[in-house]
This record gives C-alpha cells, structure tokens and sequence, in this order.
C-alpha cells in the first residue's frame, strides 16, 4: 500500500502551467483589491455593497492563496531541501505583505461603522459572514497604522518567519548517532524518537541518550530561533495594546481566561492520579525506586506486542471508525485509499504528525511517520479526526472554515477514543490491558506534559521580558516545568531538558500557547463521547453540526450547542474523572499480572 501521498489536486509540479498561472492571478488579484481598497473605503456610501465586495475579493485572494502555499509547505515538510518549496513558500510571504495595506483599510473602515449589525441584516452574504465581520470589527482597535502594519509584516518575513523556518531545518535534517544492534548508525531524529515506544528497554534508554547528546549540534541555533520569536512576540503584542501574549492567544482562540482557568483548575486537581498511574508503570517494567525516567514514559507494557502493518492500520481505523459513523468511516477509506496520506519515514522529512485541510479543494493531506506500533496507530487516528472536521466545514464558506486552536482538537481525540474503545471491547486481555495504558499514555501527554508545557511557555514568556536566554536558562525552566508537572510520578533526575527543541509548537509566531489547546481537545471529546454512549446514532447528527459551525461561533457558544458549560471547573472535573476510573482499573489490573 503506497505510503506516500500526492498532491497533484493541488499541482502536479512547480513548474506545471497550473501553478504558474495561479502565481499570476494571485498577483493580479492582490493588485486589484489594494487599488480597489484604495478607491473606495474612505467613506460609508453603499457600504453594504462595498462589504459584499470585499468578501468576494479576499475570499478569492486567500483561496489562491493558500492552494499555493499548501503545495510548497507540503511538499517541504516531506522533503526539508526541496529549493523550488522553499523559494516558493518565501515568495507567497514576501507577497502576502501586498495584502497588508487594504486588510488594514478594510478593518479600520469596517470598525468605523456604527451600525455594523444593521447592515448585516440587509444582506445575506454578510449574515453568512455575519461573525466573522463582527470579530475584524471588533479587533480593529488592536491594529496599528496603515504603514506600521506593512513594516511588521516586512519584518516579519526576515524575523520571525525566518526563525521558524531555521528551526524546521535544523529538527528536519539532524541526523542522530547512534549504535543499533553493535553497528553505528545516522538516523533521522522521527525514527530515534519514536524508538520510545519499542519493546527492548536498552532500545529506549540508548535512544534517548543519543537523542539529548545530538540536540547539542543545534542547541545554539534553536535557542537564538526561540528567542527570536518569541521576542518578537512580545514586543508586538505590546505594540497592539494586549494585555500579553496569553491574551492575545485566547481573544484569538475566541475563548476567555475564565474558560482556562477553570479547565487549569481541574487539571491541577488531578495530577495526583495521573502521578499514580506513572508510578505504577515504573513498577511493572522493574524501577525499584517506584519512579518513572523519562525513556519509559512511552514503553509498551503487557505481553501484547501489537504491531499494525500499514494496510491492517488502514483497515482498523476504518472499520472501527465505522462503529462510530458510516460518514466518518467513509472519510478515512478516501483518506486512505486516495493517497492523502504520506507515512513513510524517511530523512529530509519532519517530524511528528499534521493534518492540512485544504478546503478549497474540498480534501486534506496526513502527514505523519508510521513505524508500526499500536500509538502510530492512535496518532493516524487522530491526524484523521482533523481531517473529518475540514470534511463537516465543506459546505462553509471558505472565510468560516477557518477555527480557533482548542476546538481543533476535539474532532481528533474523539477519534483517538473511538479507536481505543472499540478495539478493547474486542482485545484479548494482554491486549485490553495494552490498549488500555496506552490510552492512559496519550491522556497523561494532552494533561501532564501539556501541563509542563503551558507552564515553561509561561516562564518562557516572563523571562524573556527581560532579555534573551541562554541555553542553559531554557533546559532549567523546562526541568522545572517538568517536575512541578509530573511530580513524584518520574525520577527526577532523568527527565528531558531539550523538549523545548523538538516540538515545533514553539516556533510559531502566530500560535503561541499551543499547549492547552490539546488538553481542552481531549476533555471536551472525553465529555462528548460519554454523551454519544448515552444517546447514540442521535448524538452524531448533533456533533457534525457542532464541527460545522466551529469557524463563525466563539468556543462557549460552540460548546453550548451540546449544553455544556465551559467556564465551569465542574465539566472539565467529570472529564478528568473519566481518565480517573481508567486509570483506577489499569492500577488493579496491573497489581493482578
């Protein structure tokens, strides 16, 4: 079964007519909005008509846009030395400055208007628009000039932009020493890291020993990228008028401190059983010291040695998927079957795993590296959830399919539980029990570790305030996060000081605080799914409706949809004692082997 996918939806090659001739209309099309922009908004005669206008203009605009850029940037993710993705990926930023000019004209104009719900009324396209208008209306108090926003967005090409792109670079081309089987080897750093989930325990350790010592060929490199940025970061969220970059990311996230406060809250509360579960695991693989190192974290436990080829992941996730949903089924066999999907490792390529929706062809694209074992399983899983969601915003207008960061992984954890419940209800018991704890496994990463996370990006943030940290300050703050997060549950002198180097959510200029966003994902699918056991084939009508309207509802209205109140500590509580009551019977079960 092909492991590689193709984009020939989007273009066949650079060089192809096709995309030649979308570089052109992009750049026709941008020339024409600014000169439109230019001519008409500065007074609010017809402003019905000139709003319609521009949304059919920037709809157009983004559409090209953005079938451009996933060309190259999916064709650099697999392949990080790919010139004409590069060349092509710097040349749609250098032009996306072009844009800058009448998006600021048009927000200002359109935040000028006193009577924005009056003229939404008159107009169905602008209904259809009608939170999306009234978001852009709203934060146009946090932009600044016309010319000071072209001159960030210049800048931000050779600062920010360039800081990440470095850091992609340097995690997509390490190669690792390391000696496999008496034989030294370089090896890509996705196949290193992911022999955290083999069988051998000398296979783990030597692992993640390489891992840290070759994080020292980049050190220098990632902490001046991360610097880089997340300077920038600050200084132009100041520039805006916000509060600081948490806040930025939650009037982004459309979600409010209350929310994350009381899901920190119940998080907080329930480190304790998740420190629990880890101690255990430590005394089934023999840590005489009742404590976790960090190289086992992800070690399979049981005798079950569940290996998937590619084809039987395929049919797995299909077919349980179906348990679910024939509509959800159906979207992971195309997904599949049409090569959507690229799970080959191999050098050159990045890391982890991420879905692309591409909603202007109606399709998505799966990156991920699929070595076989039963969580790259659960990982194809949840890539495949974010796909579903782009699936339910099809019909949406373009300018609504775009959703705010923790609603995006609500889709994908229901999956992953969709996958994990179905399979233990036909495991065998070694299997049951496997499945079980690594379910345990995923949920104690999307608590504990995003946990440790949010607080180093915390620290991060306030330290950076005052100035640029060495890489030594950056391997302390994350040691620390990781104690106050995982606690009594590892051995604390064997935790991961560089996780700060591989995972890209760091390097985002645009996404800071991609941390919660995951737990908020889980605990509201675990809410959700428990809803669907309760009710059945008619909670799924309920929940696509829910994906589809993700892009125009703030994440409290979305959440209402399903009469769940998420400003109180009590949902995210009954979440987590879900996780609780797992956790409790893995503990028996493992105290019986």
């Amino acid at each position: 079964m092909d492991m590689r996918w193709n984009l020939d939806v989007l273009y066949t090659s650079f060089d192809s007519p096709e995309c030649k001739e979308d570089w052109g209309k992009l750049c026709s099309e941008m020339d024409e909005v600014k000169s439109w922009a230019g001519q008409n908004l500065h007074s609010h005669e017809d402003a019905v008509a000139k709003i319609e206008t521009y949304l059919t203009k920037i709809t157009s605009v983004l559409q090209t846009q953005g079938r451009l850029y996933a060309f190259a940037e999916l064709t650099a993710s697999v392949d990080a030395k790919n010139s004409q993705a590069l060349q092509l990926v710097e040349k749609i930023q250098n032009q996306a400055v072009e844009m800058v000019e009448p998006e600021v004209l048009f927000q200002k104009w359109l935040g000028s208007l006193d009577n924005l719900d009056e003229l939404i009324k008159q107009s169905k396209q602008l209904e259809t628009h009608r939170y999306f208008l009234t978001e852009l209306s709203e934060k146009s108090k946090y932009m600044l000039g016309e010319k000071e926003e072209i001159i960030l967005a210049k800048m931000k090409n050779t600062g920010s932009n360039a800081w990440t792109k470095l850091q992609e670079m340097l995690t997509s081309t390490l190669l690792v020493d390391i000696t496999v089987e008496g034989e030294a080897k370089q090896l890509p750093l996705p196949v290193v890291r992911n022999m955290a989930y083999e069988k051998d325990a000398n296979v783990r350790k030597n692992a993640y020993e390489a891992e840290l010592a070759a994080y020292k060929k980049i050190e220098e490199s990632s902490a001046a990228s991360l610097n880089g940025i997340k300077g920038e970061v600050i200084t132009v969220a100041k520039l805006r008028g916000y509060e600081s970059p948490l806040d930025k990311t939650l009037k982004d996230s459309r979600m409010d401190k209350e929310t994350l406060d009381a899901m920190l809250t119940a998080m907080r509360e329930s480190l304790p059983s998740f420190h629990k579960y880890f101690r255990k695991k430590a005394e089934l693989l023999g840590h005489e010291n009742g404590q976790l190192p960090f190289y086992d974290i992800f070690a399979p436990v049981g005798e079950a040695d569940m290996r998937f080829s590619y084809q039987e992941a395929r049919d797995f996730i299909v077919k349980h998927f179906g348990s679910f949903s024939e509509k959800l089924a159906n979207y992971a066999a195309r997904a599949f079957d049409n090569k959507w999907i690229d799970a080959q490792t191999r050098e050159g390529k990045r890391g982890g795993a991420f879905c692309y929706n591409l909603h202007m062809v109606g399709e998505s694209r799966i990156m991920a590296n699929y070595t076989g074992s039963y969580n790259d399983v659960s990982t194809l899983a949840h890539e495949l959830g974010h796909g579903y969601h782009g699936e339910c915003l099809v019909e949406e207008a373009f300018l609504n399919s775009d959703y705010p960061m923790p609603i995006a992984e609500t889709a994908s954890i229901l999956c992953e539980t969709i996958i994990a419940n179905a399979a233990l209800a036909k495991a065998t018991p070694d299997e049951a029990f496997a499945i079980l704890e690594n379910d345990i496994s995923g949920s104690s990463q999307v608590i504990v570790d995003i946990y440790s996370r949010y607080l180093f990006e915390t620290a991060l943030f306030a330290r950076r305030e005052n100035g640029s940290l060495s890489v030594n300050e950056l391997k302390e703050l994350m040691l620390q996060a990781q104690k106050d997060a995982y606690g009594e549950g590892l051995d604390q002198s064997v935790l991961h000081p560089y996780m700060w180097v591989c995972k890209p959510h760091y390097y985002s200029a645009d996404f800071n605080f991609y941390n919660f966003p995951y737990a908020f994902g889980l605990l509201f699918a675990k809410g959700l799914y428990a809803e669907y056991l309760k009710r059945g084939a008619a909670f799924i009508e309920q929940y696509d409706q829910l994906l589809s309207v993700t892009g125009k509802l703030s994440i409290a209205d979305v959440a209402a949809i399903m009469d769940v109140d998420v400003r109180s500590a009590d949902f995210w509580r009954n979440s987590l004692a879900l996780i609780g009551k797992d956790i409790e019977t893995f503990v028996q079960l493992a105290s019986s082997r």
